[in-house]
């Protein structure tokens, strides 16, 4: 029996996108209402055997949620807009460059700034510690501030869509809009709580680093940033494969009421799309007809040759 696959996704532009072992697939709800579904098979990164090294898979992770996340986005407010097109590298890049600038100046410079001003008062240990509450401050006040936003808040309810849907698919449950509904729109795996664990580990890494000049500390967390995202990716990983032990649980509750500021209970329509998206991309990693009807051949030969069922 092969390792478990958990599948994931995030909320795009009215839609939602999965991702499953093989491929990738973004539903979006057009302005007449219908549900368009694309997918598209995941790249040797994606699949191959790398993603199995511990520590090097999260990197590799995170840049793959990246690149699909920014086109899944893309292309959802492309159909949104009835305006569906490709989106050109340049356009792709150019905003990934531009959110991830951003972040770096919101989380990483604008608390070490706010820290500066109290630096001469206190010791090293406690400018980077504090240097590590603000930045959680100021990602809660972030949140805060887009979900007063309505567009927002649609993508935070198409973003509980998506964890009903995979709470469903995870307890068994048939992928109906009845059977979804009833489910929670908190997850385990939720990015949300990872960026809540890296934010932790960043206040624990950071207060071994001492106090050089601002510029350089900038550079030092931006440096072991990439490591800190490894350990929070293999932490999440570790969670949801014990996921029934009750100290994993009380560790990853606080990631779990998180996720009220970033999901909203979503309205049928909303887990209609969700569903298909997820079924697409469970459909992509069925083996083939003639394969299966192949291998349901060979282990019925097996059986009736004495073979043990266990």
């Amino acid at each position: 029996m092969g390792k478990r696959f958990y599948y994931g996704g995030q909320a795009v532009i009215e839609g939602v996108m999965m991702r499953g072992r093989r491929s990738v697939a973004v539903a979006v709800r057009r302005p007449n209402g219908e549900i368009t579904v694309r997918h598209e098979p995941l790249g040797a990164l994606s699949t191959g055997r790398i993603r199995e090294i511990p520590l090097l898979r999260g990197p590799i992770a995170l840049i793959e949620v990246l690149v699909l996340g920014v086109r899944a986005l893309l292309y959802s407010a492309s159909v949104s807009l009835e305006e569906e097109q490709e989106v050109s590298p340049a356009l792709l890049w150019g905003m990934v460059i531009l959110g991830f600038i951003i972040a770096l100046g919101l989380f990483l410079a604008l608390p070490l700034l706010i820290v500066h001003f109290i630096d001469p008062h206190v010791s090293a240990t406690t400018s980077n510690v504090a240097d590590g509450v603000i930045r959680l401050v100021v990602f809660l006040i972030y949140l805060k501030a887009i979900a007063l936003m309505p567009d927002i808040r649609r993508v935070f309810a198409y973003h509980g869509a998506e964890h009903k849907t995979i709470n469903a698919y995870e307890a068994g449950e048939d992928l109906e809009v009845d059977k979804v509904r009833g489910y929670g729109t908190a997850h385990s795996r939720c990015g949300t709580g990872f960026i809540l664990i890296v934010l932790v580990i960043a206040v624990l890494a950071h207060a071994f680093l001492g106090r050089p000049p601002m510029w350089i500390r900038f550079l030092e967390r931006l440096a072991i940033l990439p490591l800190i995202g490894a350990v929070s990716y293999e932490m999440i990983r570790f969670s949801a494969a014990n996921i029934k032990n009750r100290l994993v649980r009380v560790a990853i509750a606080p990631g779990l009421a998180l996720q009220s500021m970033t999901t909203r209970e979503p309205d049928d329509s909303m887990l209609e799309v969700a569903i298909s998206a997820l079924k697409r991309v469970i459909a992509d990693d069925e083996p083939p007809a003639d394969l299966a009807e192949e291998t349901a051949s060979i282990a019925g030969m097996a059986g009736g040759a004495g073979g043990v069922h266990l």
